[in-house]
């Protein structure tokens, strides 16, 4: 494609019947994150899709991941294979494209079928959050392809397969893949349904604490016993009081104990941080280690700590918010009017940043009401979407714009 009028070629040259067929079919696949046989159909069918574009597709299996049963045990949980596109992988300037193919719908959920709303809008699971998000990775990239830069520089595409549970049999491979990149794109759903993107991010992570006690008989030995139950509401009170201006807790579920006359001798407790710095990020760890010590001794348990923050605050600097200021310039010449908001939620977005790439995280469709049986997707979003990736990829390959 030329470049004198570019922005109205790319319109023009979107395929929006197909990306609307792709997407109702790939809709109608249940990929929710547990869900390894659908999610194994639906690898092969995005391998298929985007081994139309120059370069070398590969499945990749998940890293190891281990939870805590209600046992108290430790398990590893089994996750489906990832998706990664490498495109000339010897040009001086690459990008990172991001999405996720798995859904919080599981494989008995109810909310199966696509439907339309009204002429422009369609309900279904993942039609937004993303499997629209992943179509428009696919032919921003075909429209990309047909411009005069695109020989210049070179990109990978990876489509993880547990990012609705944290990405943690991802979270390696995204930032491997993310490192040494010029600018990166990431296909969550808007943050509002007018095309909103989400700029700044807070952080997050999952804690699940195994307290170990001691049995008794409630009636005639209780003395004897180590209450699991009676620390575990212990710990809860001494985190929630962790809580600050930069950090939010939520202790979330204990689970444990048996009959009503033993002393419960095994307590899980399951909680989630948000810290909006790293500092707090940091903060909340240092002093989480001193209350388990605390725990332990005052009630005289044995603690096991498991799990972590996932997913590191994202700050917007100086090269993100160049990015950000792109792809709204890019917006304006295809008649899209986008801004920006900061958002408690988290996504692949944030360890991205975490390495230093720049990176804007809600490139995908418009849309809304995700993980709830009423999600939507607006239709004529999958064609400016696609435009406008394929527009913002085309300026960064040529000059210095971040």
């Amino acid at each position: 494609m030329k470049p004198d009028s570019l922005p109205q070629a790319l319109l023009d040259a979107v395929d929006a019947d197909t990306m609307l067929r792709e997407v109702r079919d790939w809709a109608a696949i249940n990929t929710g994150t547990g869900n390894l046989e659908g999610l194994a159909n639906m690898a092969g069918i995005l391998a298929d899709a985007f081994s139309h574009l120059p370069g070398e597709v590969e499945l990749v299996e998940p890293a190891p991941v281990t939870a805590i049963s209600a046992e108290g045990r430790e398990f590893e949980k089994p996750h489906g294979r990832h998706m990664v596109l490498r495109v000339r992988p010897e040009a001086e300037r690459r990008f990172i494209l991001t999405g996720h193919m798995d859904t919080v719908f599981p494989a008995d959920h109810p909310f199966q079928a696509v439907g339309w709303l009204d002429d422009e809008t369609i309900n279904g699971p993942g039609t937004a959050d993303m499997k629209g998000g992943l179509d428009v990775i696919l032919h921003a990239l075909t429209l990309f392809e047909t411009t005069e830069g695109a020989r210049r520089v070179g990109y990978d595409v990876m489509i993880n397969s547990d990012e609705e549970t944290g990405s943690l049999a991802s979270r390696g491979l995204i930032e491997e893949l993310a490192r040494g990149k010029y600018a990166a794109l990431t296909y969550e759903p808007s943050a509002l349904p007018d095309g909103t993107l989400a700029h700044a991010r807070g952080g997050t992570g999952n804690y699940s604490i195994t307290i170990t006690g001691k049995s008794a008989h409630a009636g005639r030995n209780p003395q004897d016993g180590r209450n699991a139950i009676v620390a575990a509401s212990d710990l809860v009170l001494r985190i929630a009081a962790l809580a600050a201006e930069d950090i939010t807790v939520n202790p979330a579920k204990i689970e444990g104990g048996s009959a009503n006359n033993v002393v419960p001798d095994l307590a899980i407790l399951r909680f989630n941080i948000r810290p909006k710095s790293t500092d707090a990020m940091t903060r909340f760890d240092g002093e989480l280690d001193a209350v388990l010590r605390q725990i332990s001794d005052k009630h005289e348990v044995g603690v096991h700590r498991h799990g972590g923050v996932t997913r590191p605050p994202k700050p917007v600097d100086a090269k993100a918010q160049a990015l950000f200021d792109l792809v709204k310039a890019c917006g304006a010449e295809l008649g899209q009017t986008i801004g920006w908001k900061s958002t408690g939620g988290v996504c692949d977005g944030n360890n991205i940043a975490a390495t230093g790439v720049p990176v804007v995280d809600t490139m995908g469709v418009r849309g809304g009401a995700i993980h709830s049986p009423d999600e939507f997707l607006i239709v004529p979003s999958l064609r400016e979407r696609a435009a406008l990736s394929a527009l913002v990829l085309t300026k960064l390959s040529t000059g210095d714009h971040l």
